[in-house]
């Protein structure tokens, strides 16, 4: 996901564990219970300097222009070109701030590596105005933070909404997106895309084999044997770029048999967070798939060349959010539908509820403190968040915002429609936020479980090589430190 100076303060997020009438009012908000039809989260952030001279002091405060931007300051987006590429960007959301000012000039590119290519411009004083931080080379929020280079979004949310002048725009969000994005109390990230994160799967093909989506993990692995006597690599993910798709799977098999705790006391460097027995029992069930039931050579494959095989019907199981769909849009035959599955129970006696899973608002907007138009990011992304922005997102990308029933009324592709069922069916719905809070665990955590998965690593390794690596994180008074 995603991924300090001294400092350390406590960030107030959303309770971990959410209950299914605050699952199902998620849903219901976000539109997901429409009928289906057919077609659907870092390295130091050193740096920073003075404001800049030339930074837009803004222009006079309207019922149109609420954040007071200046209308004729130019204004600079820099969009992560990944699953969900950038074609909303440019074609709707940069459109929709030009025609509220039409003097502005925007200028919008978008790059795969988000760290490498902004990343000297943050630290030399020159950052873009609006920045989605995402991708696998993304920048550290924690230290963005900690350095004070991220604007305070408490203004935007503030505002009047776009729609409606008498709705504040954060009573526009689905609930926890603002609590998401929250450090050390106060929001300096927009948590812009609704994810459901499960294993993905071809409905056609198991309806054609006649296999069924398993509940539990004896049945899981019975499964995972029948696909690979019929010739298909049961399960795999890609080792090269895309590790974190797998700990996500690992960790929610972890909440499921531990309860979420097991996540907020990851995200809080709790003692023994990692080494915690849930932890341990959700490593070894993984591992023995990795060693059973996958292909040792994905190790070397970035993620879109293990979802072509999977398009092929050469890979049955992978893990993914539900980006993954329209990230494969241009390659899925007709005969592939997308389907989701939760991870199946691991123990008989696990605290949460099969259906349960991970449900966030993810993909990080961030707007420049230092940048030289910083109302107008927070203006730009105040146009995100508006209907008309949130259903051109959906209409570009096939996935949903954090906007509340902005989805009401379109179509669902089949895979967002499958999305959509398992979160209204899931008793519990959870997450964790230290792959954003510290990119040194999330840069760890890729490692191990690579090693965990392709490379005979054991649970016992995993969770002791984690925990060492969070308590030096714990240990070192450089680095900012964050509370849920």
């Amino acid at each position: 996901m995603s991924l300090s100076p001294e400092n350390p303060g406590t960030a107030h997020t959303a309770t971990p564990e959410l209950n299914r009438r605050t699952v199902l009012k998620r849903a219901s908000a976000l539109g997901l219970l429409a009928v289906p039809a057919v077609g659907l989260l870092q390295a130091c952030a050193t740096g920073g300097g003075s404001t800049p001279q030339d930074q837009s002091t803004g222009g006079a405060k309207s019922a149109d222009n609420p954040l007071g931007v200046d209308p004729s300051a130019a204004l600079e987006v820099v969009i992560f070109s990944g699953g969900y590429g950038d074609t909303y960007a440019t074609k709707y959301h940069v459109p929709l701030y030009e025609k509220a000012f039409p003097k502005a000039k925007v200028t919008e590119s978008s790059t795969q590596d988000i760290q490498g290519t902004l990343q000297p411009r943050f630290t030399g004083g020159n950052p873009p105005d609006v920045v989605d931080n995402s991708g696998t080379k993304f920048m550290d929020f924690g230290a963005l933070v900690g350095d004070d280079q991220l604007q305070d979004l408490t203004t935007l949310l503030d505002a009047p909404s776009v729609d409606d002048p008498n709705t504040k725009v954060r009573d526009t969000l689905v609930d926890g997106t603002v609590d998401v994005g929250t450090y050390n109390d106060k929001p300096y990230v927009l948590n812009y895309v609704f994810t459901v994160f499960g294993l993905w799967y071809n409905a056609k093909l198991f309806q054609s084999k006649g296999w069924t989506v398993p509940t539990t993990w004896a049945d899981f692995t019975a499964l995972m044997t029948k696909i690979k006597a019929a010739g298909i690599t049961p399960y795999g993910y890609a080792g090269a770029n895309a590790a974190y798709y797998q700990y996500y799977a690992l960790l929610t098999s972890a909440a499921k048999i531990g309860g979420a705790d097991i996540l907020k006391n990851i995200d809080n460097l709790e003692d023994g967070a990692w080494t915690n027995d849930a932890v341990k029992q959700a490593a070894a069930a993984w591992a023995e798939v990795g060693k059973t039931f996958s292909d040792k050579s994905y190790l070397g494959l970035i993620h879109t060349q293990v979802q072509l095989k999977q398009d092929q019907d050469q890979l049955a199981v992978y893990p993914s959010g539900n980006w993954l769909e329209n990230e494969m849009k241009d390659s899925t035959p007709a005969s592939f539908n997308y389907a989701v599955m939760p991870i199946p129970s691991v123990t008989t006696s696990d605290k949460l509820d099969v259906s349960s899973l991970m449900a966030v608002a993810g993909e990080g907007f961030i707007v420049a403190a230092k940048g030289k138009n910083p109302k107008g990011g927070m203006e730009y992304l105040r146009r995100m968040l508006s209907k008309e922005g949130a259903k051109d997102f959906t209409t570009a990308t096939g996935s949903l915002t954090s906007v509340n029933h902005a989805s009401d009324g379109m179509q669902l592709s089949p895979g967002l429609s499958s999305s959509s069922d398992a979160l209204s069916k899931a008793k519990t719905a959870f997450y964790f936020r230290f792959d954003q809070w510290y990119k040194d665990l999330d840069t760890e955590c890729r490692a191990a479980t690579n090693e965990l998965f392709f490379q005979g690593g054991t649970a016992d390794h995993f969770c002791q090589r984690m925990q060492a690596k969070a308590d030096a994180i714990k240990k070192d008074s450089s680095i900012t430190k964050f509370k849920r």
